[in-house]
């Protein structure tokens, strides 16, 4: 059904729709027309930003991942046992402080006189809320409550909590551009919302000034793409809660790895959920299978919400592939590896990023921030990303490095890089019913479980297989977190555990005949290497151990400061050690990067700037298996 917001005879219909719907649990349309008459707050405002918001969803109660609840997104922080995470990975970084903008659920409720737990939860109230609070907002801001849509852009602009001027005035400019084009949208419920253009209202930014906000250095959605001249760029923004702004790298945060995804659905899917608010994640740029769009949607500046790793996503930009994993000979054209390799060219250079597999990698390289989550972590870009192609296109005028030896083994304790190449190193893998699912980006069940169809899939791949012992029969190895019931490791496409990838480098840790022995997850494993064709010599590699006297040493997925080092007011991030891991004494292991300081993010807040907090610590990041680990540098030697 249509629901409008004007007095016609389509909306008249639309309504007699609606009532005439049985179990819908709001008539959204009837509750933002009934919020607007009693706060005397145009309804098109109240409609734009509650799209700019939530895309008029109520998700059931649940927050966002900035703590946002109903179609308003009124924020409360602390309150909701729901809620206490950063984006799927660590605690929310204001949890327990006073800011009020972490709070406006809250204060909305006061104005109303609800509870703060029916305002969570009840769609009704939700909408009077927010619109009670805009009403306080323009009031407190020019004194008045005007009918004309365009005099609350004060209101609107403050409603967005943000720090400095140019996030606000962002934010203002996308609920008003929203208002001026018209927008649609069909909730998860059924009912199709539509907004009509108003192409005549004219939003007055000279309220802006009134909110006397700072000027500061944050990014701001300036709809200019940072792209090379070779590629057909344009910006589309990114729901304003799925990401933060920042001002890497000039805030102290370096920007020193970019991540290769794909979106396991289409390139406008890919762009949509970026802008659907209540998906929480995002990335910098999205790219076209053929190689002739590319669209950025967070500003390099900004923290995007991509790896499933939030101290990862501080220090790196994620792209974003049109595709699926297990269909990405398919997908991943020349065109595309042109169009990326363009990109990733011009961000190495903006960025002073090496131009190697330690520091641009796969999505599938990076572990989450707890052990449990390991086992269902994303492993795209999958094994049919062709790593040997795209590393050559990244080099100058895309040859390769006729100054490496191309292949050979070396001694224990040495390093190696895995160099399978791709066209000749066909593999076979089991593509199963429930793996990947569209939108999942390839969410593993490899552990066992019930029984599934699977079919037999073999084509070159990025990736050879590492088993228990010497030879062709011997098991599989299996990850603890994969396979925490005891099972051996599989041949399924989604069991990276069991894989190593062009690129990656170990520590020679055995040989016999034509097998070699690395040092992986804590134990030796094997792979086939006849006269060393899937290795060459890594001498400049710099290879970590325990420091002597200990047995072994935790591993983390995170590297944030220890809790007295941050300033008062701000919540530390937790850490852990990743327990299902270990780093023990005798083996060794490549150290990608070197050491850096431990370090967290705080984004800016009418009451604060942003915030850095660097730590004392220092980490190593490791090639520990399939993905990287993080070891405290003074636990190394």
């Amino acid at each position: 059904m249509a629901i409008l917001l004007t007095g016609t005879a389509g909306q008249a219909q639309a309504q007699a729709q609606a009532q005439a719907a049985p179990g819908e649990a709001i008539d959204f349309q009837r509750a933002v027309s009934d919020a607007a008459r009693e706060f005397q707050v145009p309804p098109e405002v109240l409609l734009g930003v509650s799209y700019q918001s939530s895309w008029w969803e109520g998700n059931a109660g649940r927050p966002s991942t900035q703590g946002g609840y109903g179609p308003m997104h009124l924020t409360d922080t602390t309150g909701g046992k729901a809620y206490a995470n950063r984006p799927g990975e660590g605690p929310v970084d204001s949890t327990g402080t006073k800011d009020p903008s972490e709070h406006t659920l809250i204060t909305a409720a006061a104005l109303t006189h609800v509870r703060p737990e029916k305002v969570r939860t009840d769609e009704k109230e939700n909408v009077r809320a927010g619109a009670a609070l805009l009403a306080a907002y323009q009031h407190e801001a020019t004194g008045g409550r005007p009918k004309e849509a365009g005099r609350w852009y004060a209101a609107v602009a403050r409603y967005s909590q943000a720090g400095d001027q140019a996030n606000a005035a962002a934010y203002a400019d996308a609920v008003y551009t929203s208002i001026r084009t018209g927008l649609e949208h069909t909730r998860g419920d059924g009912q199709h919302i539509v907004l009509p253009a108003s192409p005549a209202v004219a939003p007055e930014r000279g309220q802006l000034a009134k909110l006397r906000l700072r000027r500061g250095t944050g990014t701001s959605r300036t709809g200019q793409p940072e792209c090379p001249a070779s590629l057909n760029c344009r910006f589309i923004p990114a729901a304003a809660t799925n990401y933060q702004v920042a001002s890497r790298p000039t805030n102290g945060i370096k920007i020193n790895t970019i991540v290769i995804h794909d979106i396991e659905g289409s390139y406008q899917a890919g762009i949509s959920t970026f802008q659907n608010p209540s998906s929480g994640v995002s990335a910098h740029y999205v790219m076209k299978a053929d190689g002739t769009e590319t669209t950025q949607m967070v500003p390099t500046a900004g923290i995007a919400f991509h790896a499933g790793n939030y101290w990862v996503n501080m220090h790196a930009i994620g792209i974003e592939h049109e595709g699926f994993a297990a269909q990405g000979a398919t997908w991943f054209t020349p065109a595309t590896y042109q169009a990326t390799a363009h990109l990733v060219r011009y961000l190495a250079k903006k960025f002073d990023i090496p131009l190697d597999r330690q520091h641009i990698i796969g999505h599938d390289n990076v572990l989450p921030v707890s052990g449990p989550a390991i086992a269902g972590a994303h492993w795209d870009p999958g094994p049919y990303w062709d790593w040997k192609k795209f590393m050559i296109l990244l080099s100058p005028h895309g040859k390769r490095d006729k100054g490496a030896k191309d292949h050979g083994t070396v001694r224990p304790g040495q390093a190696v890089t895995i160099t399978p190449g791709f066209r000749h190193n066909v593999q076979t893998v089991q593509v199963c019913d429930n793996t990947p699912a569209p939108g999942s980006a390839g969410q593993s069940t490899a552990g066992g479980g019930a029984t599934v169809a699977c079919t037999t899939q073999t084509q070159p791949s990025n990736f050879l297989f590492v088993r228990t012992a010497p030879r062709h029969d011997a098991p599989l190895f299996a990850d603890p977190t994969i396979h925490s019931d005891g099972t051996p490791g599989s041949d399924r496409i989604d069991d990276w555990g069991s894989t190593i990838v062009g690129g990656q480098q170990f520590v020679v840790a055995d040989q016999k005949g034509e097998w070699t022995a690395i040092w992986y997850t804590g134990k030796k494993v094997w792979f086939h290497n006849p006269h060393g064709r899937n290795t060459k010599p890594a001498p400049h590699a710099r290879i970590i151990r325990p420091k002597t006297g200990t047995a072994a040493v935790p591993l983390y997925s995170t590297a944030y400061p220890q809790p007295d080092e941050y300033p008062a007011g701000l919540s530390p991030s937790t850490q852990k050690p990743l327990g299902v891991y270990t780093f023990p004494q005798g083996q060794a292991y490549v150290s990608t990067v070197p050491p850096q300081h431990t370090d967290d993010f705080f984004k800016a807040t009418p009451t604060r700037p942003e915030t850095v907090v660097t730590g004392r610590d220092t980490y190593d990041l490791i090639q520990y298996n399939h993905r990287l680990a993080l070891v405290n540098h003074g636990d190394t030697r």
